[in-house]
């Protein structure tokens, strides 16, 4: 009977040692990664759309502006969007609210800008969606916004039955609101 001997392998310790041991799932892998996710969705955006960080560059808190297609009636406007993803991301959603004010039954006509968005919630998000998957939703919401889940009755009643009045109302508030750069509340850690 032979025996083979082993020897003893030095693996320098390190970030990357643990990996070598204990390799990543597919799982693991496939999850969204919110500084590699950042990294790819600044560098190359979405149409219509510019992504940045706050200046304490805190990860999980991303200002971003949205300009509409022209064909949505939110065009030429130019929105702020605060996009903040929760320790647990991606196991639970981003939280996004307007920072722009605008005239739209699925977002608060308020200062919070509250969003209504059917990704976001609890019972359709998925881990493996990403925030890019999210800002097209979004810009979809200003193209097409769906009155029959609302956060704002009034207004959704009147995009249903008085579109003439409801455009009228969504220009007022873009040359109200959307005209300039958007204002971003300042973020603390």
């Amino acid at each position: 009977m032979s025996t083979k001997r082993i020897s003893k392998v030095h693996i320098p310790p390190g970030p990357h040692a643990a990996s070598i041991f204990f390799p990543l799932s597919t799982k693991e892998e496939e999850k969204p990664n919110p500084r590699q996710e950042y990294a790819e969705i600044s560098q190359s955006p979405p149409e219509g759309f510019t992504i940045s960080l706050p200046p304490n560059e805190s990860i999980h808190t991303w200002q971003i502006t949205l300009v509409p297609p022209p064909a949505s009636p939110f065009h030429p406007g130019k929105y702020g969007i605060l996009l903040t993803l929760p320790v647990e991301y991606p196991f639970k959603p981003p939280a996004v609210r307007f920072t722009t004010r605008l005239y739209h039954p699925n977002v608060t006509n308020d200062s919070l800008g509250n969003v209504c968005l059917g990704i976001l919630k609890p019972e359709n998000w998925k881990p493996s969606t990403k925030v890019a998957a999210v800002l097209d939703a979004l810009r979809n919401l200003l193209v097409e916004p769906q009155p029959d889940d609302p956060l704002e009755e009034r207004i959704a009643d009147e995009y249903r039955n008085d579109r003439p009045a409801w455009d009228k109302n969504v220009r007022l508030h873009v040359d109200k609101y959307a005209r300039g750069e958007p204002v971003f509340p300042p973020v603390t850690k």
